[in-house]
């Protein structure tokens, strides 16, 4: 585990992404798989290869002269959402827990670009912030057995993409049409490290003609 931070913060992603980099050139063959993350790289070497001491030289060695990463190495996506209690059913909690209205969360959640700080839990789940502190809501007490796929959510200063049915114990705000999981199961996630997300409100009439889910959810207990 290389940890480069202690908190996470949006600051972070440029050296997150210039150390995958680095790294990745410095072990060559002998990597097997490099995770970043928040605040660290789980890094997957390959050990018939290259022994402990030598990884720790080559990791030190890179990381010695490491420079941060641009912001243009990640894609910028435009999601689509459609914002309503009936697949959004924590909206109304979010928005009384911040004093706000239903609208004035939808409108805060589309208002900034959010980073991709990494990706896990199921394939193409992408761990994304920082959702502004006015709309931080914690976790459910009770996380939900089915989570649809498409769902939006929010925990803390994180916001994520259910990309499959799955548990999950965070509050939903909305559903997109987008396919998460059939382009991670491709091998090609939509959604990578270092990429930025901006969401953006439609219609149902428009969620739809996108092939989107109606079925409504139940609010939590």
């Amino acid at each position: 585990m290389v940890r480069l931070f202690d908190t996470i913060d949006e600051a972070n992603m440029p050296w997150i992404l210039a150390a995958d980099r680095a790294l990745r050139e410095a072990l060559g063959e002998s990597l097997i798989d490099l995770v970043p993350s928040y605040t660290t790289l789980m890094l997957h070497y390959d050990c018939r290869r290259l022994g402990h001491a030598e990884a720790l030289r080559l990791v030190e060695s890179a990381l010695a002269r490491l420079e941060p990463a641009t912001a243009a190495l990640g894609q910028r996506h435009e999601i689509p959402v459609w914002y309503d209690p009936s697949v959004g059913p924590e909206l109304a909690r979010v928005a009384q827990r911040a004093g706000l209205s239903v609208d004035e969360v939808v409108h805060r959640h589309c208002g900034r670009d959010y980073h991709v700080f990494a990706l896990g839990f199921a394939p193409g789940y992408a761990f994304m912030g920082l959702v502004e502190e006015t709309l931080a809501t914690p976790r459910l007490a009770t996380p939900r057995r089915r989570v649809p796929a498409g769902s939006v959510a929010i925990a803390e200063r994180q916001t994520a993409i259910y990309p499959l049915q799955s548990p999950g114990g965070w509050n939903i705000l909305g559903r997109t049409a987008v396919p998460l999981f059939e382009q991670a199961r491709r091998g090609e996630p939509l959604l990578m490290p270092g990429d930025r997300v901006r969401f953006a409100p439609v219609s149902r009439e428009e969620f739809e003609r996108q092939g989107g889910d109606t079925a409504p959810l139940e609010a939590a207990a």
